[in-house]
């Protein structure tokens, strides 16, 4: 938490005095800090147009900030020591790390110099394509750094763009957004999912035997909620915003339509024009997120599954949650329903917040939009339905709490405030049955 606060103090800072970053006049404070927290959280929400009101200089420093805050700063200044000679503490390689209890054959200390092996990997390949894509279009000089941009948004599931219609100039191109997809996914899938499939399937030596639980869920899941959501969509906008469309693209922009929900935050349609249908089915999708360890926010797929999985095994009278002939561990279910209380309570708030805020200053946006906002704010996303730059200044401090408390993560927040209550030993109460339902 303090290494995010710290980086969205210096990208304030940069936001509001360096004259150079803007094309005309620059920032206030309350703009400022928001566009900062929403660059390092990987969010996406703007209250100015990235494309005009910024030099390319400023965007660059924007960029900047986006890969600071997708690789994490613990992990950046691990790799730093790293390179230097040194060595993180035990403490620093294993919160760098994260589940890396999940890859006992892979050290902590490579792990993390995969993670930005992997990062810089995806987005040089992913600038490359989209290059090669856009040059014919833009220009050969003119399109280096929007695909380096892009790029680099995509990959860490930011959501800015040189554009100031975000990709909609570029819906009836299916290579751009299956580009912009690949990049979307792979940085939502989690660094521990891929390093384990590159030990199982791009090493000589094969690593690993196989693949955990945690990778198989994660892959399962997304694959579900990507290849599940996409006929969806289509049939919800199919004579709605794609009409107009040949075939070809109206399915790659119903399939980007599942994709970009996932805390990506690019839009190629919309989405103040899309039915009430999409917009819910698109924050249920920004509820979920991407996967642990990655540049996503949301709750995470695994914890939608591990809530999905309790509630087959009740069906079925089981007295455990199972998947890949593996039990999850009750601890593992119990911290997935405390995140999933606890973030739609953030949820909820957020949306009561903006409803009472805007009331007393006379806005007049439904409550979809409100919450759209909202759902989009705290998990990272990024999707609006063009309600940002109109919120007030106190909306506006609300959207950058719930974008902190998204990226951070409400458990890490709840930890540090009752980290005092663990330390006064392990009891338990006696039992006493409740009713519920």
């Amino acid at each position: 938490m303090v290494s995010f606060l710290a980086l969205i103090v210096a990208g304030t800072l940069a936001l509001r005095f360096i004259p150079a970053l803007y094309q005309n006049e620059g920032l206030g404070w309350t703009d400022a800090i928001f566009t900062s927290t929403s660059a390092v959280c990987v969010t996406g929400l703007i209250v100015v147009d990235t494309a005009t009101y910024f030099t390319p200089v400023g965007q660059a420093v924007i960029l900047m900030l986006i890969q600071l805050g997708g690789l994490g700063m613990l992990v950046l200044t691990s790799v730093i020591i790293t390179a230097l000679g040194g060595r993180p503490s035990l403490g620093a390689e294993k919160l760098a790390a994260g589940a890396s209890h999940m890859l006992p054959q892979v050290p902590a200390k490579r792990l993390i110099v995969d993670v930005v092996r992997f990062t810089f990997f995806f987005e040089a390949m992913g600038a490359l394509a989209l290059y090669v894509l856009w040059a014919p279009r833009l220009g050969w000089k003119e399109a280096l750094w929007p695909s380096v941009f892009h790029s680099v948004s995509a990959f860490c599931n930011a959501g800015f763009s040189t554009n100031s219609a975000s990709l909609v100039e570029f819906q009836n191109s299916p290579a751009t957004i299956m580009v912009i997809s690949i990049l979307v996914v792979t940085g939502g899938l989690g660094f521990i999912t891929m390093e384990e499939i590159h030990q199982r399937y791009f090493r000589r030596n094969k690593a690993i035997r196989r693949l955990s639980v945690h990778s198989k869920l994660v892959l399962a899941t997304s694959a579900l909620l990507l290849f599940g959501c996409w006929p969806i969509f289509a049939t919800f906008e199919w004579s709605g915003v794609l009409s107009g469309m040949s075939i070809t693209d109206k399915l790659s922009n119903s399939f980007f339509l599942s994709v970009t929900p996932r805390t990506a935050g690019f839009n190629t349609i919309d989405y103040g024009a899309t039915s009430d249908s999409t917009n819910f089915l698109t924050i249920i999708l920004m509820m979920i997120g991407g996967s642990p360890g990655s540049t996503a926010g949301g709750m995470k797929t695994t914890t939608f599954a591990m809530l999905g999985l309790l509630a087959w095994s009740r069906l079925r009278s089981r007295p455990t949650a199972s998947f890949a002939d593996r039990s999850i561990p009750a601890e593992t279910i119990q911290r997935a329903t405390g995140l999933f209380v606890i973030a739609t309570g953030i949820v909820v708030l957020g949306v009561f917040l903006l409803a009472s805020i805007g009331d007393v200053y006379g806005a007049t946006q439904p409550f979809l939009v409100r919450l759209f906002e909202t759902a989009s704010a705290f998990n990272t996303v990024g999707l609006s339905m063009g309600i940002t730059p109109q919120l007030s200044t106190p909306s506006r401090w609300v959207v950058i709490i719930l974008m902190f408390a998204g990226r951070t993560g409400p458990l890490s927040i709840a930890a540090a405030l009752v980290v005092r209550l663990s330390t006064g030993g392990r009891f338990r109460l006696a039992y006493e049955d409740v009713v519920v339902g």
